[in-house]
């Protein structure tokens, strides 16, 4: 009886942190981090010039009903992409949500996701433009940015909230816009687990909120 139950507890114990690493994490922006770069996330970019500026700004619009969102706010050169990653995360199978809402860019707009990032030259990104009207998924590597897919004569409205999504498991990657999946494909360039974040690309001043993250499983 003894040897049953202690079989029982040591299931019940792998199923408790079964769902303790499957749980999902969110991070709040709000307005302790004001004007700044929010605790825990790093601001960074690929290629030179003045660039990637990101601090918290007030906006009643957000979704996550903070009254405030993460913003990237800088002009930057067309060739530069505008990091902010969370300094305290590492997935290889994961699943990452955010709402964003494009505000301003005349030679770039709108943003994305980043996942696997292994530095400011490495990682997979996938990003709408509203003025492009295309949803794409890129792999950057060494600094070069190479495109795996992309989803064509797709309207998303500027100054409006909408909802990306990327999941990847393996080398299989989905990307879903406003919940609904238009990127299907594979790439096996970076297998290990690496930081998530957000971009946006040269002048490209965006609004973030509501973003979460969690591990993705397969069967």
């Amino acid at each position: 009886m003894r040897r049953i139950l202690g079989m029982a507890w040591v299931l019940l114990a792998g199923t408790i942190a079964l769902a303790a690493d499957d749980k999902v994490k969110e991070f709040k922006f709000d307005k302790n981090d004001a004007g700044k770069v929010p605790v825990g996330w790093k601001s960074d970019q690929t290629g030179k010039g003045e660039a990637s500026v990101w601090k918290v700004v007030a906006d009643d619009t957000a979704p996550s009903k903070s009254g405030h969102v993460l913003a990237q706010t800088a002009e930057g050169p067309s060739a530069v992409f505008n990091l902010c990653v969370a300094d305290d995360t590492s997935f290889k199978d994961v699943e990452v949500m955010v709402a964003f809402k494009a505000v301003k860019g005349k030679k770039d707009q709108g943003g994305g996701i980043v996942w696997r990032y292994q530095d400011a030259n490495n990682y997979y990104i996938a990003r709408m433009n509203p003025l492009e009207d295309n949803f794409r998924v890129y792999k950057v590597v060494d600094g070069k940015r190479t495109q795996l897919e992309t989803k064509e004569d797709l309207k998303v409205p500027s100054g409006e909230w909408h909802n990306l999504k990327i999941k990847q498991i393996g080398d299989r990657m989905e990307c879903f816009l406003d919940g609904k999946k238009y990127l299907d494909t594979k790439d096996d360039t970076f297998t290990k687990a690496g930081k998530v974040g957000l971009w946006t690309k040269a002048d490209a001043q965006t609004y973030f909120d509501d973003f979460r993250v969690k591990p993705a499983g397969g069967k």
